[in-house]
């Protein structure tokens, strides 16, 4: 099969791979017939974790059901599916817990929870910017999609249950947004604007939302957030200013640890310190932005380590509250496919670009620059459009 493949920081490539296959009764084999790149693929292609060369990429994935194993007994061959990031096992204390973020089975390496499909340090999987996928445990893992999933078109928002649009949510739930709550976040990338998406339909009175790119920041707009240029200003002087002054009463991280100041200075805490800054007293944060134990790209020995400058003594001194980790997709994703097939939620407002698997290679390069116009691109390994 093709496959995207990982080879070194800054370049994939698409090559023939053996094909995936069932391997254990409780597997199901997808066709991907749609998968996305994420902002987080890009720690890999940057460099900036121990990948190795030869993996398949790729963890934002949908597809139709082709073969299941024999103890497969809910999902069935012809199924659209979308597959959660997370590879859980559903039956140990964790997933019992509905944690499925950090599964205490799907992945070998002692001393780790949690697995995902194509990711460095998170199991052995292979990821689906390939035309075949292994999903183990297969009942448990793929969401079955209404009828109107087989429409490449509503492929678009569904496919946004993989990963981002739950993680947009998780980052709102981390936070405690109520109606009428204001909001700040920093980030408008795909989580970002899918966390803003989240506040607003959760009845949030005024979210804003941080970022220097204006494509990003126009989407912010077109949803109605209030769109923050941080190359023009403080952005927490600037959520001041529309907050009487006191900050907001939530604050989301949608950036992780590769945040850059606008003069391209890399500061791994940067946007966690600003939200500190620019969310009121007691109120709480939600940190879904990828912060890593090691970073060998890091600019210092501090970074290298995983380590991050954190304003703690203000966090403290403000009496606030922060949820951090990576989304426990299964949690959302059934309740967000259902906003998106009444037509309550319509995620694919980010997509700026629909590809065939070989031009992924170009995919990653304009995505990974912030080339002006490209906010969030799908793959077709079906080589549909």
């Amino acid at each position: 099969m093709k496959a995207v493949v990982y080879d070194g920081p800054k370049s994939v490539s698409v090559k023939e791979v053996p094909d995936a296959r069932i391997e254990r009764p409780t597997d199901a084999l997808v066709r991907i017939t749609t998968t996305n790149i994420c902002g987080s693929d890009l720690h890999m292609y940057d460099g900036r974790t121990d990948m190795q060369p030869g993996r398949v990429l790729g963890h934002e994935n949908l597809g139709e059901v082709i073969e299941v194993g024999d103890g497969v007994d809910l999902v069935k061959v012809g199924d659209i599916v979308c597959l959660p990031f997370n590879v859980a096992c559903g039956f140990c204390e964790n997933c019992n817990k509905g944690l499925t973020a950090f599964c205490l089975v799907a992945n070998p390496a002692p001393e780790i929870a949690g697995a995902a499909y194509g990711y460095a340090d998170m199991g052995p999987y292979n990821g689906g910017q390939a035309e075949l996928l292994r999903v183990p445990w297969a009942d448990f893992n793929c969401l079955v999609l209404p009828p109107d999933a087989r429409d490449l078109q509503r492929q678009r928002d569904y496919v946004m249950l993989a990963d981002i649009f739950p993680t947009g949510w998780h980052a709102t739930q981390l936070a405690c947004v109520q109606p009428g709550d204001s909001v700040a976040i920093y980030g408008a990338g795909p989580v970002g604007l899918m966390a803003a998406l989240s506040a607003t339909i959760k009845g949030a009175g005024k979210v804003m939302v941080v970022d220097r790119h204006p494509d990003r920041l126009r989407l912010a707009e077109q949803i109605g957030a209030i769109p923050i240029d941080d190359s023009k200003g403080s952005p927490v002087d600037q959520i001041k200013q529309l907050t009487g002054g006191m900050g907001a009463d939530r604050g989301c991280e949608c950036v992780g640890y590769q945040a850059h100041d606008p003069q391209g200075q890399e500061h791994s805490g940067l946007t966690l310190n600003n939200l500190v800054q620019s969310v009121k007293f007691g109120g709480t944060l939600g940190v879904v932005g990828v912060f890593t134990p090691q970073d060998p790209g890091g600019p210092d020995p501090l970074q290298k380590q995983g380590k991050v400058p954190f304003d703690y003594g203000m966090f403290w001194f403000k009496g606030q509250t922060m949820g951090t980790g990576q989304c426990n997709v299964k949690n959302y994703n059934r309740q967000l496919m259902n906003l998106i097939a009444a037509g309550k939620a319509k995620p694919s407002f980010i997509v700026s670009h629909e590809l065939q698997l070989d031009e992924a290679p170009q995919g990653y390069e304009n995505f990974d620059r912030r080339v002006e116009g490209w906010t969030k691109v799908l793959l077709h390994p079906d080589g549909r459009r």
